[in-house]
């Protein structure tokens, strides 16, 4: 793997045909061992609203909480590209805002891009984001953020409206696009359309790169596993397990021991 991901690389990677690996991560430990195994990108998700603090739903995440969790990420990465998310409402209200808002992640938690959602509605803030030299990678289909708008996190299956969004984030400048809860035969073509790096997450094979959130691929929530989640282990079971083994010692005296005490 190259000393450090940057844009060249992924689309090195997306004309050879090497597939992206991408997490979606929030803490220094989990980055760490993400970055020394080898992940291309981790992205701070706004979705940490909802893993970490228990929310139902995105919209709650401020920037000050994304700044946070950037900031501790990038401490750990050595290899991989940090991208941020940027929250709900902290590149909708004006295109000013939304390069101010960009450029705090740049300059105070040392991501390497941003990320924010919308295809044509938001190609005008893309645009103005890149001119100012900072890297944005996009969010089309199925948009966390729109969620009330949307009637919920439903499959998005409007073809024309998918090619549209895709080829308008390109032409913008965003240097990659995730595409999400689309069929998996439009992801493809979207893939084969246009020139940027497409990060599928419940968008089927054909993409050039794949994302999931850490704590599902690792089996650490108890919330409803969606269709494109595939579970690597079970870290939640494991971690039960371990701390009732714990308690058990700790009541039956036999914890801690003389090699555990000073």
């Amino acid at each position: 793997m190259p000393s450090h991901i940057t844009i060249n690389t992924l689309y090195s990677m997306k004309q050879k045909g090497e597939k992206i690996t991408s997490i979606t991560a929030y803490d220094y430990p989990f980055a760490k061992i993400s970055d020394e195994a080898g992940i291309h990108i981790i992205l701070v998700g706004d979705s940490v609203g909802m893993v970490v603090a228990g929310e139902d739903n995105t919209l709650g995440v401020t920037m000050d909480q994304m700044i946070y969790h950037t900031k501790i990420v990038s401490k750990a990465v050595n290899h991989a590209m940090v991208i941020a998310d940027m929250p709900f409402m902290s590149y909708q209200t004006s295109v000013e805002q939304a390069i101010t808002n960009a450029g705090r992640f740049l300059k105070e938690s040392n991501a390497s891009a941003v990320k924010l959602e919308g295809g044509a509605t938001v190609s005008k803030t893309i645009k103005a984001i890149t001119e100012c030299g900072i890297p944005v990678q996009a969010h089309i289909g199925l948009l966390p953020q729109s969620i009330h708008q949307m009637g919920g996190y439903r499959v998005q299956r409007d073809e024309a409206q998918l090619l549209s969004d895709a080829r308008t984030v390109e032409e913008a400048g965003a240097f990659s696009v995730v595409i999400e809860g689309i069929p998996a035969d439009i992801a493809a073509e979207i893939t084969q359309t246009i020139s940027i790096p497409t990060i599928g997450i419940g968008a089927g094979p054909d993409c050039d790169g794949q994302i999931l959130v850490i704590h599902d691929l690792l089996g650490m929530t108890d919330r409803r596993i969606p269709k494109f989640v595939k579970q690597y282990t079970s870290l939640r079971q494991q971690a039960s397990d371990g701390i009732k083994e714990y308690i058990a010692d700790v009541q039956n005296k036999t914890f801690p021991l003389k090699d555990h005490s000073y």
